[in-house]
């Protein structure tokens, strides 16, 4: 019969439309902006709305969500920014879109490159959020992001990312990677203790 399928989809609208009061009769409205509220409402046999109440409520990203890449320091002693990144330039060239630009930094005495960015800047309307960069990095000094909100009305002042915007503190990377940075601290720790026991080589001629 003609229209059946229209009739179908509007059927079909019209019981989660109704389920949703239902729904929030019954359980009140616990199962709004909580935890508990949205998890309940992502599962696949729930009843009535499934929507996210945006920006009100946050869906959950998981941990290997990927945005967009941020620098990682490391704090040292005296509160000083360890950066990590050597301004190789291995990020930029795996880069597809070729949106990471490097600046290596110049010791102002003996004209010599220093193994640090003097800077570090990333168009983010060109990143395609493929993590190429973090997963080439030989020094996990690049890693992927969490943060999606990030839009703006001026392109030219606010999705040019500088060094500045770019560090973060493993800290903060260990609270929004917990596993991965788990993992990394102990493949570090291991390296650590190999070159450590690793014997020493004799002089030749000794």
């Amino acid at each position: 019969m003609n229209g059946m399928g229209i009739l179908t989809g509007l059927w079909v609208t019209l019981r989660h439309f109704i389920g949703t009061y239902i729904e929030d009769i019954k359980t009140g409205r616990k199962r709004y902006n909580n935890v508990e509220g949205i998890e309940s409402r992502r599962r696949s046999d729930t009843k009535g709305i499934f929507t996210i109440q945006y920006p009100e409520e946050k869906q959950p990203v998981p941990e290997e969500f990927r945005f967009l890449p941020f620098l990682v320091y490391d704090e040292g002693a005296m509160g000083e920014q360890l950066v990590r990144c050597t301004s190789c330039g291995i990020c930029a060239k795996v880069c597809p879109p070729q949106c990471i630009w490097i600046t290596r930094s110049v010791d102002p005495t003996t004209g010599k490159p220093v193994p640090a960015p003097a800077e570090f800047s990333i168009d983010i309307d060109i990143c395609m959020n493929c993590g190429l960069c973090a997963e080439f990095c030989p020094f996990d000094a690049i890693k992927m992001d969490h943060n999606y909100e990030i839009a703006s009305y001026d392109r030219s002042t606010d999705h040019i990312y500088h060094i500045k915007k770019l560090l973060r503190p493993a800290s903060y990377y260990a609270s929004i990677r917990p596993g991965n940075f788990t993992v990394e601290q102990v493949a570090r720790a291991e390296k650590e203790a190999a070159k450590a026991n690793k014997p020493v080589k004799a002089a030749p001629g000794s």
